[in-house]
């Protein structure tokens, strides 16, 4: 699977994205170094707008390869979250897994990006995709055969979070490359409405299949899905690249981060991203607490709370593909960054499914416009030849921070109701929009 997303969001998955997925954007400031194209071919000239980007064949190849990856992702993340609550019952190492699984993106992501800078990405890809197909194996078999501990299901999570911090840069380096500048902002829609189907597919298949074949089936489907983006990578017709080898590790990052610095709305945007990160986005971990001990849903009815949120984030990807060109951006990521934030508190305090239900809909809606938002500005804004090291730092906040979060989150419940706890960091997180719209004049400026 790809990240996330949206943790969708992932978007995010957790041991997962989120791919997460996304959320992944981006078009180059510099005219001169215009995005390489892939080979022509005969385009159909009546695709509707909203899905015009899959014209581009080897796009389309990308596309359907990793959204049943997605699906299969999100069917393991349902099981793996129920897994840890049946081993221990404790919302805790819920939350300790989910730090296991996304502390890899504090910093190995960093890397990867100047990486991605300097290899074949296709490559590097199928490295990492392989590397995960084999850790949701070796899942499924430990889990089948009764020898897994919460440290083990830990551990394993670690491993898949490294291999997507390595994969998350190169992932969102390479769309570009396979699709016409004009169709970027679409491509990058449609990745998030693909990401976000596969949320609504995969939890939901996910939560019955856990009933009729058990959790060691969802891991193992999950292992078999990957082979469709391992096919996708292999066939695609990737263009040639210039790499750069000639600055050491260090110094490319560090350039990296230099450039960032000297370009203000990108600058304001990653750590509007931090904040969300860190304070927001903990809650996806903890949902399948809120549905088995808050709610007292059974495997299905997760499935289809979660279902809920995806439905929400694919309306709100299909928003976005509709509407093309995203315009004020910077009051509409705070409106929404408010939305998303302000859902999160009412599900927190929630114990009526149907409203959980709404309040995730929502949540999902508000999300992928917001993560769109933040994607496609600083995918326009960067520059071709800094645009891995620039989503390497931006893959970090989105991706890095939530496992730190998670263990806060779960560190709080211990002292009081998992529900403040959540609700206490959304509200970090809603008052820290405001605070950067009301004294940040380029965010507000931004078009």
């Amino acid at each position: 699977m790809t990240i996330p997303a949206t943790l969708a969001i992932g978007a995010l998955p957790l041991p997962t994205r989120p791919k997460l997925n996304e959320e992944n954007l981006a078009a180059a400031c510099d005219e001169a170094s215009s995005l390489a194209q892939a080979p022509p071919e005969p385009e159909p000239a009546d695709l509707p707008q909203v899905i015009r980007s899959l014209r581009n064949p080897n796009f389309r190849l990308f596309w359907a390869g990793n959204f049943t990856s997605n699906v299969g992702t999100w069917m393991q993340n349902v099981a793996q979250g129920w897994l840890v609550l049946t081993l221990t019952n404790s919302a805790f190492w819920l939350g300790v897994v989910g730090f296991a699984g996304q502390i890899p993106f504090l910093v190995v992501t960093l890397y990867g990006g100047v990486i991605a800078d300097r290899v074949n990405k296709r490559r590097l890809l199928l490295v990492t995709q392989t590397a995960m197909m084999l850790l949701a194996f070796i899942l499924a078999g430990f889990t089948f055969f009764h020898h897994i501990a919460v440290w083990g299901v830990a551990l394993l999570a670690f491993g898949g979070g490294v291999a997507m911090a390595m994969n998350a840069p190169s992932y969102q380096a390479l769309v570009p490359k396979l699709v016409k500048r004009e169709d970027l902002t679409n491509a990058i829609a449609l990745n998030s409405a693909q990401f976000n189907t596969s949320r609504i597919l995969g939890p939901t298949l996910g939560g019955y299949a856990m009933a009729i074949f058990g959790m060691a089936g969802n891991f193992f489907l999950n292992g078999l899905s990957f082979l469709a983006v391992i096919w996708a990578l292999l066939r695609i017709e990737y263009p040639e690249e210039n790499l750069n080898r000639h600055q050491s590790l260090i110094e490319s990052l560090r350039s990296g981060f230099a450039y960032l610095r000297s370009h203000r709305e990108m600058y304001v945007l990653i750590w509007m991203t931090a904040f969300a990160s860190f304070f927001g986005f903990p809650f996806i971990t903890f949902i399948p607490y809120f549905a088995k001990v808050q709610l007292g849903l059974s495997e299905a009815g997760l499935g289809w709370l979660m279902a809920c949120s995806g439905f929400g984030s694919v309306l709100g990807a299909l928003t976005v593909a509709i509407t093309g060109n995203i315009r004020h951006r910077g009051r509409i990521l705070t409106a929404f960054g408010v939305a998303f934030f302000a859902a999160i508190i009412g599900f927190s305090y929630s114990h009526s499914f149907a409203l959980s239900a709404g309040l995730a809909f929502c949540e999902g809606f508000s999300g992928i416009l917001m993560i769109s938002c933040f994607n496609v500005s600083i995918q326009h804004l960067s520059s071709d030849e800094m645009r891995g090291r620039i989503m390497s730092i931006y893959a970090t906040s989105f991706l890095g921070l939530p496992p730190i979060g998670s263990l806060l989150a779960g560190e709080l419940s211990r002292h009081i109701p998992t529900g403040h706890a959540l609700a206490a960091m959304a509200g970090v997180s809603l008052l820290s929009f405001v605070a950067f719209y009301a004294f940040s004049e380029p965010l507000r400026n931004f078009d």
